[in-house]
């Protein structure tokens, strides 16, 4: 085995009074880097102590001052009222029910004529805005309405709590602190007002290293409710990124007038489940442009500084999307974010444009895990099965940890988990030497309608949290984030174009109507021709839970015939359906006992002349693998993340790409194992995704190479090549 790194690529957080602790912790676990953290503050007696100095750097706010006296240029957000049914021809609509008014505020500042829209939902028109006035003395629209039809109002409001300090308050029972008011950088009065602050900041702090952003300039949609509960969150969302100020400019850059209904979308607040419509998608791309230029007028302030600019991929990141064509304009040193699993991880590492990439380990350092009843060690063993695995296809240069240190000093045996990741993640760095992992001798396709925008995002609410209608498709991208295969996040007018020849396989999963299964492009010809003509000339298609559905013209899933079955709306129960299992099949061999199809759906049906149902509910199909022209098909009702779901997929996707010979070329047999290759450096990895003892064949070219009896959680290093 090469020498293994004995210190450096850690970040630790640290505190006033933790000064003596951080420097033991930095000795044992040969940290290089210390940070603060939102509600900490870094020690005098830290900045000299040879470890690189991260500082948290706010552009949005911890300057109420600054705020209360521009209150025009505070943040803004679209809100949408609730539905209210007319029962007579007066309507009146109160702005502010069930939203938290310590959190937001009604703009009365702008004219509501111009910015806000009084939709008949019953209709879907807007109503005239002769027919409406707003009583700001009861903060109620007053409506001249039709009995019976529903009425909702579209309306701007500060933002005067920053919802990331408001959910660190409320998450950590904060009692004195002053609730942060957040400011508008893009205002003209506050763009300059900021530049100058960071000059002046960065002048003040010479021993900080890394300004770490946090993140520039607008807050992902983060909407509290009158009981401080979380009301609307969506990671993705821009409803937060809106003022008079910068539609104005949207007008003129778009060539069109702006419609609130284009934000707030019926409600559904452009859910990243939604289908983009072509004004949302001008908005994100006019955003992008826009705040990746002022952005880079405070990273070029850093850098005149001789410091380094670093990211944080959250909280106000919206605008900065990692993988859109205006990021790397932004000239960032690195990138860094919350590592929950392996897709998040992957969200990281995968970005270019910076010199290094850092993951923040699971879980934080606050109360609400390092609390009695809580299990920090189990936490942090499950984050790092997930993302070790992840991190030997696409590695992150560093990790850290962020929070209260004195919590996990004082956790038994927390401590010395830590040190047992960092030493893991120093090993694979020291044996992989920069040199990327073998992959399969062709790339798979995510379809959906976001692409690469949404790069390893797909299917996900809020950046790693589990929702029942979710799980059963995020552990396709999940799986796939530590197989050895190079993926693709392509949209529906990448394939109109034509596909990647190098693209073997295309994986389309998602519900129906969905972003991510792809809604009304199924009724496209050209789409469903293409996919057609790629399968039948041998390439592989895999669909999960409502792949191509869309009900039109006697079918719900247009690809039918290519996947060999459809689902039963109830529309051909007079059509009967001779199914039969036959569970022998390369897919299956090396599964044991039951597979876990997560929610999965219901009513699947084989139908055609080639296909082979692998397993079955009842009378029903959830595996169906099928042969059309020179190219195969495997169909999923649902695929959650596991580890016998991971071998199910990477034995799926060999499969349709006419490629089993090649799974065998390096491999393992126990599905709670997986390997990764370094040729260029001769290393071999086996990693253990158990927390129990497991035993595994080692198979390299095809042969067995070596039995290995594995520790819970153990990654085994050996050599590609046998030595004498």
């Amino acid at each position: 085995m090469m020498n293994m790194e004995k210190k450096g690529r850690l970040t630790l957080p640290t505190d006033v009074d933790m000064v003596e602790e951080t420097m033991r912790l930095q000795e044992l676990l040969g940290a290089d880097a210390l940070r603060d953290c939102d509600g900490t503050a870094m020690p005098d007696a830290l900045l000299q102590s040879g470890a690189k100095i991260y500082a948290t750097y706010y552009t949005t706010r911890k300057d109420n001052e600054w705020a209360e006296s521009h209150p025009e240029e505070i943040q803004q957000e679209y809100l949408i009222s609730d539905r209210v049914t007319a029962r007579g021809k007066s309507l009146r609509i109160e702005l502010m029910k069930g939203f938290h008014r310590e959190q937001l505020k009604v703009n009365t500042l702008d004219s509501p004529k111009r910015w806000w829209e009084v939709m008949d939902r019953t209709t879907g028109e807007p109503v005239p805005t002769e027919q409406w006035e707003y009583d700001e003395e009861t903060g109620e629209v007053v409506i001249e309405s039709i009995p019976y039809h529903q009425y909702t109002v579209s309306f701007l409001a500060f933002l005067i709590w920053d919802p990331v300090h408001m959910y660190n308050f409320i998450t950590n029972d904060w009692k004195d602190a002053p609730h942060q008011l957040t400011y508008d950088v893009r205002q003209p009065k506050t763009r300059e007002y900021v530049k100058n602050k960071l000059k002046r900041w960065c002048q003040e702090n010479p021993d900080v290293n890394v300004v770490r952003f946090t993140t520039f300039f607008h807050q992902f949609t983060l909407t509290f409710d009158d009981k401080k509960r979380e009301k609307f969150v969506e990671w993705f969302g821009y409803s937060a990124s809106v003022s008079p100020y910068i539609l104005e400019q949207f007008e003129k850059w778009a060539g069109y007038k702006f419609r609130p209904e284009y934000i707030v979308d019926q409600g559904y607040h452009n859910s990243i489940f939604r289908v983009p419509s072509r004004e949302f998608r001008d908005f994100i791309e006019f955003q992008q442009r826009e705040v990746s230029s002022l952005a880079k007028e405070l990273v070029d302030i850093v850098h005149e500084y001789g410091k380094e600019a670093m990211m944080f991929l959250g909280d106000h990141w919206i605008g900065t999307e990692p993988f859109g064509k205006y990021f790397a304009n932004i000239g960032l040193d690195a990138v860094v974010g919350s590592v929950g699993d392996g897709v998040t991880l992957r969200m990281i590492s995968d970005i270019k444009g910076v010199k290094y990439t850092e993951g923040r380990l699971l879980p934080y350092f606050f109360p609400d895990v390092f609390t009695e009843g809580g299990d920090p060690i189990g936490e942090a063993q499950e984050n790092w099965l997930k993302a070790r695995r992840a991190i030997l296809r696409s590695p992150l240069d560093r990790i850290g940890y962020g929070g209260y240190l004195k919590l996990a000093n004082e956790w038994p045996g927390f401590i010395d988990q830590i040190k047992r990741v960092v030493d893991e993640f120093r090993q694979i760095h020291a044996n992989m030497q920069g040199t990327k992992a073998y992959t399969a001798p062709f790339k798979v396709g995510i379809l959906n309608c976001w692409g690469n925008l949404r790069r390893w995002m797909a299917n996900q609410v809020h950046h790693a949290l589990w929702y029942r209608e979710i799980y059963s498709y995020v552990g396709v991208i999940e799986c796939l984030s530590g197989m050895p295969f190079d993926v693709e996040f392509i949209t529906f007018d990448q394939v109109r174009e034509g596909i990647d020849p190098d693209i073997r396989v295309i994986i389309n999963a998602g519900d129906v109507g969905t972003s991510w299964s792809g809604a009304e492009n199924w009724m496209d010809e050209t789409i469903v021709c293409a996919i057609r003509r790629f399968v039948d000339q041998g390439g592989g298609f895999i669909g999960v839970g409502e792949p191509s559905a869309c009900q039109y013209q006697g079918r719900y899933f247009q690809l039918s015939d290519v996947l060999g079955v459809d689902r039963e709306l109830g529309f051909s129960m007079s059509t009967d359906k001779y199914n039969e299992m036959d569970s022998s099949h390369f897919i299956l061999e090396d599964i044991e006992g039951e597979i876990d199809f997560g929610e999965g759906k219901s009513r699947i049906y084989a139908q055609g002349e080639n296909y082979q149902i692998l397993n079955m509910d009842g009378k029903y199909s959830r595996l169906v693998v099928n042969q059309y022209g020179e190219g195969r098909s495997v169909y999923f009702a649902g695929l959650p993340y596991s580890p016998q779901n991971c071998r199910l997929l990477l034995r799926a996707i060999y499969y349709a790409a006419h490629q089993e010979a090649e799974m065998r070329k390096f491999y393992v047999s126990n599905v709670d194992t997986e390997i990764t290759v370094f040729e260029e450096t001769g290393k071999i990895a086996v990693i253990n995704n158990s927390r129990e003892p497991r035993q595994t064949d080692l198979y390299v070219q095809g042969e067995i190479r070596a039995h290995l009896d594995m520790a819970p959680m153990e990654i085994v290093w050996l050599d590609v090549e046998e030595r004498e």
